[in-house]
């Protein structure tokens, strides 16, 4: 479903993604890991077609970014790790909003709004308001329900539990197994190793490039690490020279 092959972008003399390639199939959870100035969010947004790569190739459900980026941001789910909506609108006026750029059909976005007023523990009677104003856990929640009103087969999710609360974390991440036993492909970045570990593979990045390639358990076995936290300081520490 994603097939990136000798991805690289430069700004200027900076090589903020170098030479990255990896593919990930239909279905699959996968994590993209590293540290903040890794390269994940410039290669996201090359990936979604907000970028434009120096060089290389990006395939998204055997469509190529470079040559039909409209077709495939429909193809696309894409939810930013902040959050992405207009905060001015309430929860239904964003989900019209975004329903009308993708062509949702009405009857498709009166369903989805009751139940995001449902979830959310918003009165169907009332306006309700400004989507600024709900807890973040609700918000991450309010972005994803937009990004998926299209049903994209692929999902982009940056780093989409980032501040949100223990519960909501879990919640969040039922949520993608749904999403994955149901054959979409998620693509999830995140700073929480714990969550990296219900991914069916990691790639890990350094510096922009591509480091580490597996599954969770694979990885913790290279380096002898108890715990994938472990083992991710440890390759990162591998690929610059220092010891852990």
């Amino acid at each position: 479903m994603i097939s990136i092959e000798h991805l690289t972008k430069q700004f200027g003399r900076f090589t903020a993604v170098d030479d990255l390639s990896f593919s990930v199939e239909p279905g699959e959870v996968f994590g993209f890991l590293g540290a903040n100035g890794a390269g994940k969010t410039t290669t996201i947004r090359m990936m979604c077609g907000l970028l434009k790569p120096t060089a290389g190739e990006i395939l998204m459900d055997g469509l190529s970014v470079s040559r039909v980026p409209e077709q495939v941001k429909r193809r696309i789910g894409y939810m930013s790790q902040r959050f992405s909506l207009y905060g001015d609108l309430s929860p239904g006026e964003n989900i019209d909003f975004f329903g009308s750029v993708y062509g949702v059909p009405p009857a498709r976005l009166e369903e989805e709004k009751k139940r995001v007023r449902r979830e959310l523990g918003i009165d169907a009677g009332r306006r309700g308001g400004p989507a600024s104003e709900l807890p973040l856990g609700f918000k991450q929640r309010l972005g994803l329900a937009c990004a998926l009103l299209h049903a994209p087969p692929i999902i982009v999710l940056d780093e989409p539990t980032s501040g949100v609360d223990p519960v909501g974390r879990r919640e969040f991440w039922e949520e993608i197994y749904d999403l994955s036993s149901a054959g979409r492909t998620v693509l999830v970045t995140t700073h929480f190793m714990d969550e990296a570990e219900y991914c069916d593979r990691i790639a890990i990045m350094s510096a922009g490039r591509l480091i580490e390639l597996d599954t969770p358990a694979a990885v913790k076995a290279k380096y002898r690490s108890e715990s994938l936290n472990e083992a991710f300081i440890a390759a990162v520490a591998a690929d610059r020279g220092e010891e852990v």
